[in-house]
């Protein structure tokens, strides 16, 4: 245990004067503790305590450890440590082909995994300069929005479960269960769904698909109701969440910080309105914005977030387009299984699509889109062959861990889980 000789001054968070410390290095976690000078005449001294807090689920998700210094419950330090969980996104996908990235794109953030496909997909086709179908783009729309709705509502759930209330947790399950249900109808699966194609999508809508998506939008807008009136205004959910975490729309920007997150301290900013792709340009949807950019207002911003994905999604289904839902080029889509095994020329693509993939000409992009924390990006490098040669993601939950421990300076120890879960970190986002 080294001792500092030299007394500091540091600056306090949120306006408090800066006290005189001496530094002691305890080498946990990379927080210094600091113990308080006695004053003249005074027999006693305090210190600061410094506790770990995780990894442990479902609070802190799986590998995150959050090393607190603490004055009594005061946090006056804090250390974020996101963790490993040694995936190697980036260098796995340098492996394969561009399609067979769509597995590993599922597990970035898996909540809301039609969403990263999406991205990727409209990567691939900025690389090759093509456009997919209209009625694949609406198709990609609408199921990315259903995914966004239940990546929001997993996170209000299960935060609102972490202050106690239970019960709109429930709530909150059963609504993503009707829209999981959509989405096992649409993909064959529930989470991990790998339903991107580059040049458009797996499968088409299945026959009736619209009345079904109006009733499970009808049960969730049930759902959302009975939340509002347990939840939004209940004195203890206000007192926990009000004047807690606190980031100004300065902060946020200086952070980097997009989606929800960002929107909550009233940086106005969303990819679909700011950049459309993928025809969002075609819809009517309304950009929810915090003012005091606490937790509350992020609670508030993403259950707002909830109706306009609904309001998207029912605009979509009344205007979907007839037409193909693949782009028309063998050296993109694989052949028709029919085709494979009844024509030489259909048995030909298949093998020469599965051994080389696609090939995009030599090149490097960057799109984005908006995934259910923020703008999410990939840098993709191509060489000419049928792998990306390098492969970067903007990925929203590993920039928003930075502003974590601004977050927690001055709050209680009490305020560490609720502002955690209104970040949202989702650990496949953070491998790297």
């Amino acid at each position: 245990m080294a001792h500092s000789t030299a007394k500091e001054s540091i600056e306090e968070p949120l306006g408090v004067p800066p006290r005189n410390l001496l530094n002691v290095d305890y080498g946990v976690g990379g927080v210094t503790t600091t113990m308080l000078p006695r004053e003249e005449g005074d027999d006693l001294h305090s210190e600061t305590m410094i506790l770990n807090m995780g990894p442990a689920h479902p609070a802190t998700h799986g590998t995150v450890r959050l090393v607190v210094e603490l004055s009594g419950e005061e946090i006056v330090d804090a250390d974020v440590e996101v963790g490993y969980l040694h995936r190697g996104f980036e260098k796995m996908c340098e492996t394969v082909d561009y399609n067979q990235v769509m597995p590993y794109a599922d597990r970035l953030n898996y909540v809301s995994p039609l969403i990263n496909n999406h991205g990727w997909c409209l990567t691939v086709e900025k690389l090759l300069e093509i456009q997919a179908p209209k009625r694949a783009e609406y198709i990609r729309v609408i199921m990315s929005e259903i995914s966004r709705m239940s990546d929001h509502l997993t996170c209000l759930g299960a935060s609102a479960m972490e202050l106690g209330a239970f019960t709109v947790m429930l709530y909150m399950m059963q609504a993503r269960e009707y829209l999981w249900e959509l989405i096992e109808e649409v993909t064959g699966a529930r989470l991990t769904i790998s339903y991107g194609r580059v040049g458009g999508v797996k499968d088409d809508l299945p026959e009736g698909f619209a009345g079904r998506m109006k009733k499970a939008f009808d049960g969730t807008r049930e759902q959302l109701e009975s939340c509002d009136r347990l939840l939004t205004r209940n004195r203890i959910f206000v007192d926990r969440m009000c004047n807690v975490g606190v980031l100004s729309k300065e902060e946020a920007m200086s952070y980097g910080l997009t989606g929800p997150l960002g929107r909550a301290s009233g940086v106005n900013y969303d990819v679909r309105r700011d950049f459309p792709y993928s025809c969002y340009e075609d819809f009517s949807f309304e950009v929810p914005l915090g003012e005091k950019g606490d937790n509350y207002d992020r609670f508030i911003v993403r259950f707002q977030e909830l109706h306009q994905s609904m309001r998207i999604c029912e605009q979509a289904i009344a205007n979907l387009p007839d037409g193909p839902i693949v782009v028309d080029d063998p050296r993109i889509v694989l052949a028709p299984k029919d085709e494979v095994y009844t024509s030489i020329d259909g048995m030909i693509n298949h093998f020469e699509m599965v051994i080389f993939g696609v090939q995009p000409p030599k090149g490097d992009v960057y799109c984005a889109v908006e995934g259910g924390n923020g703008e999410l990006g990939f840098y993709t490098v191509s060489d000419g062959t049928g792998r990306p040669y390098k492969l970067h993601v903007r990925a929203p939950s590993f920039i928003h861990m930075g502003a974590v421990r601004r977050m927690l300076l001055g709050h209680m120890i009490a305020d560490v889980v609720p502002t955690f879960g209104m970040v949202n970190m989702i650990g496949g986002e953070c491998d790297r």
